[in-house]
């Protein structure tokens, strides 16, 4: 009968300790949608819809980034839209960086992908219960230039997530 080494016990172990913890209780939403050819088109809107229950708990919300070496930019511009069952909407502008001022990306990852977790509302608390959407797209021009970038190349996954706050 063939015996496995202990040390392979062990590794399997850890292995298994940081799947374990690395799942985060307080995650209500997470989702991704991978963009085609690593691109961002200009006036393409991601969408996710989401349910809100809890209309007491004060909850952070983040828009997710997962870009590649190919992206040429320092920082990002995007505009979202929170649309409420109501029918109210909440449209933002806002400008994220991606690097820092030698040029790395910011973010999380040994390869050359990284992942970015950025604030997009904090301690929001939903008013009303029901069906949310939140779109997101890129506003990224050139210096100088009125139209947006055709093709935003580098940025390869866009996620929306929202967690609860203890």
């Amino acid at each position: 009968m063939l015996a496995i080494p202990r040390i392979n016990n062990f590794f399997f172990l850890i292995l298994i300790s940081i799947f374990l913890t690395s799942c985060d209780g307080n995650t209500e939403f997470n989702q991704y949608k991978s963009l085609e050819n690593g691109a961002w088109k200009a006036n393409e809107k991601v969408f996710f819809n989401f349910e809100v229950k809890d209309t007491i708990q004060a909850k952070n919300l983040f828009i997710n980034i997962r870009n590649n070496n190919d992206f040429q930019f320092s920082n990002l511009y995007v505009i979202t839209e929170l649309k409420f069952p109501n029918g109210t909407e909440v449209i933002d502008t806002l400008q994220y960086e991606m690097a820092d001022a030698s040029g790395r990306f910011l973010g999380d990852g040994f390869t050359e992908i990284k992942d970015n977790k950025l604030f997009y509302k904090e301690n929001k608390v939903f008013p009303i219960s029901g069906k949310y959407e939140f779109t997101i797209r890129q506003a990224m021009r050139k210096n100088g230039e009125v139209h947006p970038i055709p093709f935003l190349e580098g940025i390869i996954d866009v996620g929306f997530s929202i967690e609860k706050i203890e």
